[in-house]
């Protein structure tokens, strides 16, 4: 079929040889200046989206045919049909115009058919390849909290390579992000595919499901965790399918004859169950594991597709060591040499007072810190705490200064009408010294930012057992910073553990800085796959994934890649 496939294009291509290569230069340089200069041009019914790139690309080869053999058509063709496993949508990038436009036994194309197929086989490839590279969706422009490291090329000179070489799908290949975490993800949501077509009926709500109980709900919520070990979501794979006390056999009777009954090992599955969402593992049943139940395949598929995309907007190297925090699920993950060294729970910013996602470098480490309360937090928060306990000033250890830097002096807080003053008539610093109750607690670690956002520690430990850890005004809070600053301060000479001890038991503030600043990304993911090849979801604490999502799967606009 090939074969025939092979000589219908050389017969076609003797055919119109002559008259497109007269047509061509000049043809390509009109429509191609057009799109430059901002005009809505279309090629078989298309827009054609990449500008300045398509601009670059003819020019280089003065502007004559780059798609002339068979076999590069069919291998973008291919890549293409192959996209969809990147969260990516073969539509965006002409897919069905390009089908459209192969010749075959019954029909040549003529020399203005040639030309489109030539133009939107180079747009599609400029586009895709700059999506693979960098993403589709440019993330500051739905989240202004949301400063990405996007990976950037020259893109043109790729396609130049892709077609002399005869690689296309390699060279697409190695634009996406090469690490692991994204990989993992790729194969997750091919499993989960092939689930998005069958029913998936809603578990409806009731009282709460405890261990011992019954239930009529009870076998849906079995059937549903059965579906999940067969995705590969949860380790209940074994605590389903025969590694129970009671053997495969013994367990199916069990069922039979109860039904209802909340048994021990559906108890052991549903802990791991929520563990993998975030939840409390306690097992009880509730509103929050009903809706993890209940959000079907393509969702999950959905939620997958973002943070794929996500991953495309970070740089190719994240440090052979670094830190990484997911907000999402409040945790930072110290990485060595390539290598997961640590996990600390974390807390961050309240929904409306989001923590930003950006990258940066921990320079500094401040022991016993002072606490500026910033301007916002004093008025909004602050103030009208202190308007309801005068006390709450000297009881938490806070001085009032009026002005700044050398020149501001001290008040006391009886002096100040606190009633009347206001974001335009505060010029006021509350400073909270160092000791027990002080908001940054024993530490703080530094990575001078625009957002002023950095890791600390905090007196509220108890905050740490919840399961959702939203608690913050945007910094990040770290339950074991010592052991953290440890680790950081290893090759700092005189900063064993032993003298962090005796700095903080000191109470004097002290600045001590990195030998080597550690990289530092903060992130935001709903859905991973962890080191143990386990797929993990959460909450979308600050509603970020639906507005992604509908930015992914829109229709693309004109572009400059």
């Amino acid at each position: 079929m090939r074969a025939v496939f092979a000589r219908v294009v050389v017969a076609a291509s003797l055919l119109v040889m002559v008259p497109v290569a007269a047509l061509a230069s000049d043809t390509l340089r009109q429509r191609v200046e057009a799109v430059v200069a901002g005009h809505s041009v279309e090629a078989a019914g298309e827009a054609l989206l990449a500008r300045i790139a398509l601009s670059n690309f003819y020019l280089q080869r003065n502007y004559t045919l780059a798609w002339s053999r068979a076999e590069h058509r069919e291998a973008f063709l291919q890549a293409l049909s192959d996209i969809h496993a990147s969260g990516l949508d073969p539509a965006d990038y002409h897919e069905r115009a390009l089908a459209k436009l192969e010749p075959s036994q019954d029909r040549a194309l003529t020399p203005e058919q040639i030309i489109d197929r030539d133009l939107l086989f180079t747009d599609g490839f400029l586009l895709l390849a700059s999506h693979l590279l960098e993403g589709k969706v440019n993330p500051e422009t739905i989240d202004a909290e949301w400063l990405a490291n996007r990976r950037q090329r020259v893109i043109e000179p790729l396609l130049t390579l892709a077609l002399t070489n005869s690689d296309i799908d390699d060279v697409l290949q190695t634009l996406q992000p090469q690490q692991a975490g994204y990989r993992k993800l790729i194969d997750a949501r091919t499993r989960l595919l092939a689930y998005t077509t069958q029913p998936w009926p809603e578990i409806v709500g009731g009282p709460l499901l405890k261990p011992g109980g019954s239930d009529p709900r009870v076998p849906a919520i079995r059937e549903r965790l059965r579906v999940y070990a067969a995705m590969g979501i949860g380790d209940g794979v074994s605590a389903i399918e025969g590694s129970s006390p009671l053997g495969s056999a013994e367990q199916q009777l069990a069922e039979r004859s109860r039904p209802e009954y909340y048994d021990p090992e559906l108890v052991a599955t549903v802990r791991v169950f929520q563990e993998r969402h975030g939840l409390d593992s306690d097992a009880v049943i509730g509103t929050g594991t009903l809706a993890a139940l209940n959000f079907s395949p393509a969702n999950r598929i959905n939620q997958i597709d973002v943070n794929l995309e996500r991953w495309r907007w970070l740089p190719d190297d994240l440090g052979e060591s670094h830190i990484l925090v997911n907000i999402a699920a409040f945790e930072l993950v110290v990485v060595k040499q390539n290598t997961v060294y640590k996990r600390h729970r974390v807390i961050v910013g309240r929904p409306f007072r989001r923590t930003p996602v950006f990258s940066d470098k921990i320079r500094y480490i401040v022991f016993n810190p002072t606490w500026t309360v910033p301007k916002t937090l004093l008025i909004q928060d602050k103030i009208p705490e202190i308007i309801r306990d005068p006390s709450y000033v000297r009881r938490l250890g806070f001085k009032i200064y009026r002005g700044w830097g050398a020149d501001r002096t001290e008040i006391s807080p009886e002096s100040i009408d606190w009633k009347t003053v206001s974001r335009r008539n505060f010029p006021y610093q509350l400073v909270q010294d160092p000791g027990p109750q002080n908001a940054l607690g024993q530490v703080k670690f530094m990575f001078p930012n625009k957002f002023d956002i950095y890791l600390h520690d905090t007196p509220s430990r108890e905050l740490f057992s919840k399961s959702e850890r939203s608690f913050s005004s945007g910094c990040i809070r770290v339950e074991t910073p010592l052991e953290l600053a440890g680790y950081l301060l290893a090759d700092v000479p005189g900063w064993d553990d032993a003298n962090i001890q005796r700095v903080v038991q000191n109470q004097k503030l002290a600045t001590v800085y990195l030998k080597k600043p550690m990289p530092v990304h903060m992130q935001y993911w709903t859905a991973w796959v962890d080191d143990d090849s386990r797929l993990q979801f959460r909450k979308d604490l600050y509603e970020r994934d639906l507005r992604l999502q509908e930015a992914l799967y829109s229709h693309l606009a004109p572009t400059s890649p």
